[in-house]
């Protein structure tokens, strides 16, 4: 297409018009010109592009004969046909190949490859009617290739120089200044998609390998990693984009670490398999999210751990509407079960998970048999009816009461859920042949210092007294830390607080946790489940733990924003420090006695925890489970209390 033509498609015209560095009343009549043509009917459009296309031909038979005969005799008559007839098939043999469907501006290397096609038909046409006409004798026979060039450069360099006016190389001058990291495909196509968005400025590529560094991709230096601190400096640089879309967690985790510690802005594109699943693009930049500096490297799970107790069998999540149960439900219907039972007390949440599994297995063609119960755990009739029913073979009980300082104001309430409906629940299986039971505990109930803590760890006593008394379903507990985005999680909070501008609240300074994700968290839980035997405390290899202040600053900064404290009054988010609260350890542990064996998985180790027989923990239940019929709350946690206190002076003898 014309370069007239390809005015067509332009959207604003003001980076040609500094482009091309034309005077003020000059560039408001070229503006007033280019507005008119983009009013045009694409029809009208179509035909412009037909007559200059036609016009550009014919020229080139002129400038190859001048060219190779220096002589304007030739044009009458053979010279004036081999014009009329280019004029007229070169339209035609562009249509057919494909040209005019072409945006101009968004021309790559296939569009060249169409366009020396098309010419190179046309060469060939022009040599045959020549041959026609005078055998041959009165035409050279280098002028069909000097046509081929001349046309060649007419038709393809035409539309190239209208796509750089079109782009309006110095338009992105005026936005931020960025740099890309990772001169590979990812990053040339990211740089693509910036320049046709005209949003920001490119001012270098990152790469360390040897072939790129000292070259340039669009006119932009590649540059090695060593000078990243140089650059930011000497350009201002406000953003640096992640184009590295195959980097494992850590990989990513350290670029984002290097952004943050530098001060600027860090945005990625979406992973490789993001791409590959087709729910994103190359060119979607997005803040990089806390996962990614959290997060080590994923193991991969074993698929036969995954789906041992799950393929072909019936399966019941409870708390299945929660950020746990629901990431529980969606990997075990992706394994296909026979059917899956979900389980929630919360009519909202109930309905978000069953909606959302239907539209996966619609999608997916799935025949999973899906049921949705609302109910509780404490419901004992409810639950045997409902193993009964399904005939459920393996259970993942995620129900449970997870807010420490919520359930430290409520004990009964807390005592009630985790500890009454864990017996419950477990009770119902065992008497209704359950083949396999998963209890998903947390690291808060080793050495508990909150009601919450005593809660979950009572709940594990349950699973293994059950299992010393010689029941056949096998009953174990997965223990983990935080789980990031779950609604118990600090991300969420501080994600809010810093969307109103702060201020930040963190508890204490030198509070660390561990963290997880959510999909990580799930996968492991049924790999642990997959490896029990009965009565097993399964711990997930949580990493390093993490400062929460820590957190806090760096989650301030991958927003954009600075912080403000003591050391720094001119930030933009101010972080304050709320005091620890009831309840709350500055630090949490995944072992009472520190001492752990390996698995068949990297990622999951045994514990060898203290136990009570079932006689002894069937009383101070049956007492605890009338303290809260009555709402006696201090008695709860008094109780709760002494149970604690007997496990750990066990561990404490077994230890010395």
């Amino acid at each position: 297409m014309a370069i007239l033509s390809s005015y067509g498609f332009l959207t604003s015209g003001r980076g040609v018009h500094r482009a091309l560095g034309m005077a003020a009343p000059v560039r408001y009549t070229f503006h007033c010109m280019l507005q008119f043509v983009l009013r045009l009917p694409n029809s009208v459009k179509r035909t412009v592009a037909v007559v200059t296309d036609a016009a550009l031909l014919a020229i080139a038979v002129v400038g190859a004969y001048l060219l190779r005969l220096d002589d304007w005799r030739w044009l009458w008559p053979q010279g004036l046909w081999a014009m009329v007839g280019v004029a007229v098939a070169g339209p035609v043999t562009f249509q057919l190949s494909g040209l005019y469907r072409e945006i101009t501006r968004y021309v790559g290397p296939v569009f060249v490859l169409r366009v020396v096609k098309a010419v190179a038909i046309l060469s060939l046409f022009l040599y045959a009617g020549f041959f026609v006409v005078d055998r041959g004798e009165g035409t050279p026979r280098s002028m069909p290739i000097i046509f081929f060039l001349l046309a060649t450069l007419s038709i393809g360099g035409s539309r190239l120089i209208a796509r750089w006016l079109l782009l309006g190389q110095r338009a992105d001058l005026h936005g931020p200044r960025v740099i890309i990291f990772g001169a590979g495909a990812a990053g040339i196509g990211l740089h693509a998609a910036l320049v046709h968005a005209r949003s920001h400025q490119v001012v270098a590529y990152i790469d360390d390998n040897p072939q790129l560094v000292g070259r340039s991709i669009r006119g932009v230096p590649v540059r090695p990693n060593s000078e990243l601190n140089q650059i930011i400096q000497q350009h201002a640089v406000q953003a640096m984009l992640l184009a590295l879309p195959s980097a494992n967690r850590e990989r990513r985790r350290q670029l984002a670490e290097t952004g943050v510690k530098l001060g600027i802005q860090v945005l990625t594109v979406p992973t490789l398999s993001e791409i590959q699943d087709g729910s994103s693009r190359v060119d979607q930049i997005r803040p990089i999210s806390v996962d990614e500096l959290l997060g080590r490297t994923a193991i991969e799970p074993k698929s036969e751990l995954l789906r041992r107790l799950v393929v072909a069998r019936n399966v019941l999540v409870t708390g299945a509407g929660g950020s746990i149960g629901s990431e529980l439900c969606r990997k075990i219907v992706a394994c296909r079960p026979d059917r899956l039972v979900v389980l929630d007390a919360c009519e909202h949440n109930l309905y978000s998970i069953e909606m959302e599994l239907r539209t996966w297995m619609a999608s997916n063609r799935s025949d999973v048999r899906l049921e949705a119960v609302l109910g509780s755990v404490q419901d004992a009739v409810l639950m045997e009816r409902l193993l009964q029913s399904n005939r459920i073979q393996t259970v993942y009980h995620a129900a449970a009461y997870k807010h420490v300082p919520i359930v430290e104001r409520h004990e009964s309430v807390g005592a009630d859920t985790n500890v009454i409906g864990t017996l419950v629940m477990a009770t119902a299986a065992a008497n209704c042949g359950v083949e396999s039971f998963v209890l998903v505990s947390t690291d808060k109930a080793v050495r508990p210092s909150s009601v919450m803590g005593s809660t979950k760890r009572v709940a594990e006593l349950i699973l293994q007294g059950m299992h010393n008394k010689g029941s056949r379903t096998r009953f174990c507990m997965v223990r983990f830390g935080n789980v990031l985005g779950s609604s118990g999680s600090v991300i969420p909070l501080f994600r809010e607080q810093i969307a109103r501008g702060g201020p930040v609240t963190v508890t204490h300074p030198d509070m660390v946790r561990y963290f997880m994700t959510i999909s990580e968290a799930a996968e492991l839980i049924l790999q642990a489940g997959a490896m029990a035997k009965g009565g097993e405390v399964f711990m997930l290899d949580m990493g390093e733990p993490v400062r929460v202040d820590d957190l806090a600053r760096n989650m301030i900064r991958l927003a954009g924003r600075t912080v403000r404290d003591a050391n720094s009054t001119g930030g933009d988010i101010e972080i304050q420090y709320t005091g620890v609260r009831p309840g709350e350890k500055l630090f949490e542990e995944l072992l009472i006695d520190n001492h752990s064996s390996a698995t068949e998985h990297p990622s999951i180790r045994l514990g060898n925890e203290p136990s009570m027989a079932w006689s002894e923990l069937q009383g101070r239940l049956d007492n605890l489970r009338a303290a809260i019929d009555q709402r006696d709350d201090e008695r709860v946690r008094g109780l709760l209390a002494s149970l604690i206190d007997v496990t750990n002076a066990r561990c404490e003898r077994v230890l010395g």
